[in-house]
């Protein structure tokens, strides 16, 4: 005897069988498509046959940033080119020597929100100082795909605590940075006067000088710091017209609730993408990833 649910499947709807293949599904397997390029490299031996192999300390090209295992094996890990075959703390610090961009993400992870690990792969692929990550230690790697490896990442038990600790550490900062300039100062009078022996006229060495000047100007770019939360609120502000200062922290919150109360009561500013459409937000990796783009426009956009 057939059951209700048998019946459904086995049945028709104005004359057409439900196990017909769709004709577009059809087409697209006789299309011979997709053929995709290979990502990443082979094992050494393979890519650079006859070629000493970089892990061997007695060959003139040892490099010890080479991961003996990737080595023998090949490297497939969603890496820029020059970093295959490198180990994850030679590529960490690779990224460190460059210089990572001046900003900082945190996201909530009150609900251990999927989103999270497409957050901190964004962070990674725009060079974020630092990732935070807010509430229970524990969170929804997936997204991610490894890539919080490459990335200093915090964790907080909460949205004070947070910023309390970003805060005090722009503060230290900048009293390193007045430290410097006091110190450099100090050090050109005490320079003239041995010069002239009197109140000090020698002509300040260029090279001097512009270490004045890039101290000042660090020490105003961390007294502009702000955080920004990212949400879509009375009062908020469209990111289309927010100039981003260059050391900030943005609080991006979960997917459907958004930020806490908390988040949004010590943010300085609250900055929405502006949307077109019928729904009242977007994904909230997207959101993440329009944020933080936005940021490298305004301030490392590629000369051209």
């Amino acid at each position: 005897m057939r059951g209700p649910l048998t019946y459904l499947y086995c049945c028709s709807y104005e004359g057409e069988n439900v196990h017909d293949p769709n004709p577009i599904d059809v087409a697209a397997q006789a299309s011979g498509e997709p053929t995709f390029r290979e990502v990443g490299v082979g094992p050494w031996s393979q890519t650079h046959p006859g070629e000493p192999r970089p892990d061997d300390a007695s060959s003139p090209n040892y490099d010890i940033r080479f991961d003996s295992t990737l080595l023998d094996e090949g490297d497939r890990r969603n890496v820029l080119d020059r970093y295959r075959y490198w180990t994850v703390a030679a590529i960490k610090a690779d990224l460190d020597s460059r210089g990572r961009h001046d900003f900082e993400v945190a996201v909530e992870n009150w609900t251990h929100d999927f989103n999270i690990g497409s957050m901190v792969r964004t962070a990674n692929a725009f060079q974020a100082r630092r990732v935070h990550i807010v509430g229970p230690h524990k969170w929804n790697r997936k997204g991610a795909l490894m890539t919080e490896l490459y990335q200093h990442v915090e964790n907080h038990p909460s949205i004070t605590e947070l910023v309390e600790c970003w805060k005090l550490r722009i503060a230290g900062e900048i009293a390193a940075a007045q430290s410097q300039a006091a110190a450099i100062a100090f050090h050109m009078r005490g320079s003239a006067a041995a010069t002239d022996g009197t109140s000090g006229t020698a002509p300040n060495t260029s090279e001097t000088m512009a270490q004045l000047e890039a101290l000042d100007a660090k020490i105003a770019e961390l007294q502009a710091a702000r955080v920004i939360a990212l949400d879509i609120i009375p009062g908020a502000v469209p990111m289309e017209t927010y100039h981003f200062p260059k050391r900030c922290l943005m609080l991006f919150g979960a997917e459907g609730p958004g930020l806490s109360e908390k988040a949004l009561e010590l943010a300085d500013d609250v900055v929405y993408i502006s949307q077109f459409g019928s729904v009242r937000s977007i994904n909230a990796g997207a959101a993440a990833a329009v944020s933080m783009h936005a940021w490298i426009a305004q301030h490392a956009a590629p000369h051209a």
